[in-house]
């Protein structure tokens, strides 16, 4: 009983600051997977009822962090669905803004995480001299390359160092830190993100390969922060008949459970299951997947959710 009303406290917790006008918010954009849900070429159970109905549509896994006093805003992620979740933003932030972006957090090299980027070209928003932070071989992937180098030599963005470990004051209330975990590197490293803000901490990891390959234990990660947004890209082996899914080692939501069922209940509720692929049962409202995760004290991330900082 107890733990029953520590958690439900943390729950007003969180309902409190995420309300409050002039306290520094993460707000939810997205929690699909790279392809989104449903997904391009996809007319399987999983997601032809998304077609049917659009309202069902999950856009690509990304953060807003809004700061209502300043009307600052920042992304974590340049995702595929970039022009739906920049509106997004923009109409949430209580105060009226000098510039449409203060800055874009990358995480790594998939397409789901940077490809957003083109939106600020000379063929969409023309922008100048966005904010674009990014870790050495990410940023190298985009000096290299076109159309990422475009965006460079037309100065609309403007790539900002980031370093493993290394904390960065965005604002007088708010500070980044890149984490670096293991991940397909195929073209660039791949970090998650601490986002501190003056009453509340949370961690970003939308990608990363199995538990025991990082050498941060999850659960001291759980434990020293308030919200844990983590991958949930397949819910179960098996969940893609004829794929061996040894090639694409994301921690499944199963195998994340079980690890994580000996911690309290407090902590059990920190943790935000996020970048779900369209294949993933827990995507389905009222599925059995959902109702487990929800059963065993966990959460699923919702799109348009509010995480007060």
């Amino acid at each position: 009983m107890k733990s029953f009303f520590s958690g439900l406290f943390l729950l007003l917790q969180v309902s409190v600051l995420a309300q409050s006008t002039d306290q520094p918010f993460l707000l939810v954009l997205g929690v699909a997977q790279d392809g989104g849900y449903p997904q391009a070429g996809c007319e399987k159970s999983c997601c032809a009822p998304v077609w049917a109905n659009p309202p069902l549509e999950r856009y690509v896994s990304c953060l807003g962090l809004v700061e209502p006093a300043s009307g600052k805003r920042w992304l974590f992620d340049a995702t595929p669905d970039f022009r739906e979740q920049l509106r997004w933003l923009q109409q949430t932030s209580p105060a009226p803004a000098t510039k449409p972006l203060d800055g874009i957090f990358i995480t790594h090299g998939h397409i789901g995480h940077y490809s957003g980027l083109m939106h600020l070209g000379r063929e969409v928003m023309g922008a100048q001299q966005v904010k674009v932070y990014a870790m050495p071989q990410m940023q190298g992937f985009v000096r290299q390359f076109g159309p990422w180098n475009q965006l460079l030599k037309l100065s609309n963005i403007a790539l900002q160092p980031l370093k493993a470990d290394s904390t960065l004051q965005i604002s007088q209330g708010l500070r980044v830190t890149p984490l670096l975990v293991p991940h397909r590197a195929e073209y660039t490293e791949t970090v998650g993100y601490r986002i501190e803000g003056p009453n509340r901490k949370a961690v970003f990891i939308p990608d990363i390969d199995k538990w025991e390959q990082w050498e941060r234990p999850i659960e001291a990660i759980i434990q020293a922060n308030d919200y844990v947004l983590i991958d949930a890209t397949f819910f179960a082996d098996g969940e893609i008949p004829g794929r061996p899914m040894k090639e694409i080692p994301h921690p499944f939501v199963q195998e994340t459970m079980e690890r994580l069922a000996k911690l309290p209940l407090t902590e059990r509720g920190k943790v935000y299951f996020i970048h779900l692929n369209h294949t993933n049962p827990a995507l389905q409202k009222g599925s059995p997947a959902q109702q487990l995760i929800e059963k065993n004290g966990f959460h699923l991330a919702e799109q348009g959710q509010r995480l007060g900082l």
